[in-house]
């Protein structure tokens, strides 16, 4: 794979993404993704998956880039339903995902720590869907799950100031179980992996069922809409506008277009 790299210890799948200099998730970091999940799936010596960030970031969110490519609002709308696949996909893995967070987990970034049933923090990393800044909304289920971990007040405020939270915030609002030193993250990581690697696997698959019943079809419907609106907001004059900006690294105009 030329994103994604994994090494198996002690029934513990490590898997490191590893896009410079954001790790961030264009389609490509998806599709290996999901070919990752299937290979270990299949896989009985693996319990737990560990899933991290090489370098500065865990992952700085979508590749803004890759927007500039994309000719229409349906073919954005499908990049849309593609992340939320996989992201559902990944909260009812039948497997336990940490996700192990420093650096940054911004916008698809945090789509994807969210999908992770269990996120582990340093203190100072930076957490948030910053999309409004670029005239756009999180497309990967980002607004349907935070409201679930923060509350719907500070999803709201999250989500209308674009401004992330710390590591150490996101614990104490639910959205990370725990916060450590950028030394201790993964050492830290490896002793949770390893703990619940001794658990039963049938009684692991059982558990992550039984935890996603929580989701409302309240939940799905809003995931499905926010496709849609998703696409909608790319194709307006103020989505452009937003995506322009970041890329010629301006302040945005937003008309209300």
């Amino acid at each position: 794979m030329e994103f994604l790299t994994y090494t198996k210890e002690e029934q513990v799948a490590f898997i490191a993404i590893n896009r410079p200099p954001a790790n961030a998730l264009g389609s490509a970091v998806i599709d290996e993704l999901s070919e990752l999940l299937d290979q270990l799936e299949a896989d009985r010596d693996i319990r737990v998956l560990l899933l991290h960030g090489d370098g500065r970031f865990f992952s700085a969110g979508a590749d803004i880039k890759e927007f500039t490519t994309i000719g229409s609002d349906d073919e954005f709308g499908r990049l849309g339903e593609k992340g939320q696949r996989l992201f559902e996909r990944m909260e009812k893995f039948e497997k336990p995902i940490i996700a192990a967070i420093h650096g940054a987990a911004l916008g698809g970034g945090l789509e994807l720590a969210m999908a992770c049933h269990i996120r582990l923090v340093t203190a100072t990393a930076k957490l948030g869907l910053p999309e409004l800044q670029l005239g756009l909304v999180p497309g990967f289920a980002g607004t349907q799950r935070l409201p679930r971990y923060v509350g719907m007040a500070k999803a709201a405020e999250m989500l209308f100031t674009s401004e992330p939270i710390s590591g150490k915030d996101a614990v104490a609002y639910g959205l990370a179980n725990h916060a450590y030193s950028d030394d201790e993250l993964l050492v830290k990581a490896k002793e949770l992996a390893y703990k619940i690697a001794k658990k039963s696997p049938i009684a692991l698959k059982a558990a992550i069922e039984l935890l996603n019943y929580g989701k409302t079809k309240e939940f799905y419907e809003g995931v499905k809409r926010e496709a849609e609106l998703f696409a909608k907001v790319f194709a307006s004059k103020d989505g452009q506008e937003g995506i322009q900006a970041f890329i010629e690294k301006r302040e945005p105009q937003f008309k209300g277009e």
